[in-house]
């Protein structure tokens, strides 16, 4: 006895798309954590190049 194959589906046919979770209360966001990632780095090359002042 033949079965007739049922169509496959391609996975997310369904029309759900993924969403991020939203942060925690009192969590930064992932812009700000972004900004501050690239303030270090801008903070961490000014200080290299600078010299240290003595006493």
């Amino acid at each position: 006895m033949t079965m007739p194959q049922t169509p496959r589906r391609a996975p997310g046919a369904n029309g759900r798309t993924y969403t991020p979770p939203e942060p925690r209360p009192g969590a930064p966001s992932r812009a700000l954590r972004l900004r501050a990632a690239d303030g270090w780095e801008n903070f961490m090359r000014r200080s290299e190049s600078r010299p240290e002042a003595g006493p």
